[in-house]
């Protein structure tokens, strides 16, 4: 009786996710890499933008709306979310390393937007003699965190190879494994 009852916990579970929702809808999009260097911002926006456009989202590196330098944490001011819900921008897909190696899984806490905007991140896409870089991604809907996962690159040499791996990845991911997941 304890394994029926543990299985049926698993299909529903399985159907529905942790929001209550079936499937998670990602609309028009605003890209927010955080990184030490602004180079590694622009390029990691500008790339990820031009795959979810490959895949019919709009998207929208948030270069576009903030000045270099200036501190990503504004983008969950109240205003700004607003002037963004108005121009149909409905999701943030957030982008940073989460690590230098191979064995970093996704984080199970369920941080809110405005948090994750102002906490910093020191990491750069590459640093010497490291062979693997791991981007967590995380998808914010309303404030609220709803889809996140951990894109791996490994065998790199150089900040282009990452990039490189990167889009490659990311495509792979976004056609593969997110398609089941998130309704696009």
């Amino acid at each position: 009786m304890k394994f029926f009852s543990l299985l049926l916990s698993v299909f529903l579970l399985s159907i529905f996710n942790v929001n209550g929702q079936e499937n998670p809808k990602i609309g028009n999009t605003i890209v927010v890499g955080q990184f030490d260097l602004s180079e590694d911002r622009f390029s990691i926006e500008i790339n990820t933008a031009e795959i979810l456009s490959g895949f019919n989202i709009k998207a929208s590196p948030s270069l576009n709306i903030l000045k270099i330098g200036t501190d990503a944490s504004i983008l969950s001011s109240d205003s700004i979310q607003k002037q963004q819900k108005e121009l149909g921008y409905n999701t943030f897909f957030v982008v940073n390393v989460r690590g230098y190696d191979r064995r970093y899984k996704k984080s199970n806490r369920a941080i809110l937007l405005k948090d994750i905007l102002s906490s910093g991140n020191l990491f750069k896409i590459y640093r010497e003699e490291v062979t693997s870089v791991s981007f967590e991604i995380s998808l914010y809907s309303n404030g609220k965190l709803y889809f996140r996962d951990i894109i791996k690159c490994g065998n790199i040499s150089d900040r282009n190879s990452v990039l490189k791996r990167y889009r490659k990845k990311l495509s792979k991911r976004i056609h593969r494994k997110w398609r089941k997941k998130i309704v696009f």
